[in-house]
């Protein structure tokens, strides 16, 4: 799905806080908020980079605030966690259905409330949700400008649009989504696609390590 929220020019500004965001469409009955977290930090003069982050399998929206701590709050990286209506993404489970909306609105009120630098609006996500990031991310190119995808299983069928820069990460002994059939497979195919890709493999299983995550950050700022 093509999202349509685009940053816009705003002399508004959030102030450090975290924020609840209730979104309304297609929600089911056990459908959760989006939660954005705005660091202390921040230049207040400056429009702001921003991170989507989407939880894995069976998460929940506090998970993907986390993925990416303490490094993104001392970065001063606002970070923007929706959640699945379901027990995963809908790109995951391959259907049309009220995720992408759910982003899309959550991001809306998100710009129209805070100023956002239009070059450095980023996605990501971890596990099912770094494979729902890939499709999320190459199918909105126009807006997301670098995809990461930690520890993902596969590449969702998407329309490819842009050509955003990729991080793939994934642990060399990961028994959940072993690396062999994910990632080193996934990777070769982006390249071969044309995307630019910095692929890191590290010793360890399904997680993300400090050390990974604090240079997806600085590769998120750079």
């Amino acid at each position: 799905m093509l999202l349509q929220a685009r940053p816009r020019a705003t002399a508004a500004r959030l102030a450090p806080g975290l924020y609840r965001i209730d979104t309304a469409a297609g929600a089911g009955p056990d459908h959760r908020p989006a939660w954005l977290r705005m660091p202390a930090g921040q230049d207040g003069r400056a429009p702001s980079a921003l991170a989507v982050m989407l939880h894995g399998s069976g998460g929940e929206p506090e998970q993907g605030l986390a993925l990416l701590e303490p490094y993104a709050s001392r970065a001063g990286l606002p970070v923007l966690a929706p959640a699945s209506d379901s027990y995963t993404w809908d790109a995951v489970l391959g259907r049309a259905g009220p995720d992408a909306a759910h982003i899309d609105e959550a991001l809306g009120w998100v710009f129209q409330r805070h100023a956002f630098d239009a070059a450095r609006i980023h996605v990501g996500g971890f596990s099912d949700g770094a494979s729902c990031a890939l499709a999320l991310g190459l199918g909105n190119g126009g807006l997301f400008r670098r995809v990461l995808a930690l520890s993902p299983g596969f590449v969702p069928p998407t329309a490819p649009q842009g050509e955003p820069e990729v991080l793939v990460s994934h642990g060399t002994a990961d028994r959940v989504l072993p690396i062999a059939r994910c990632s080193r497979v996934i990777v070769p195919s982006l390249r071969r696609a044309g995307y630019a890709v910095d692929y890191r493999e590290f010793d360890g299983g399904h997680e993300i390590p400090a050390g990974i995550a604090e240079a997806a950050v600085q590769w998120l700022l750079r």
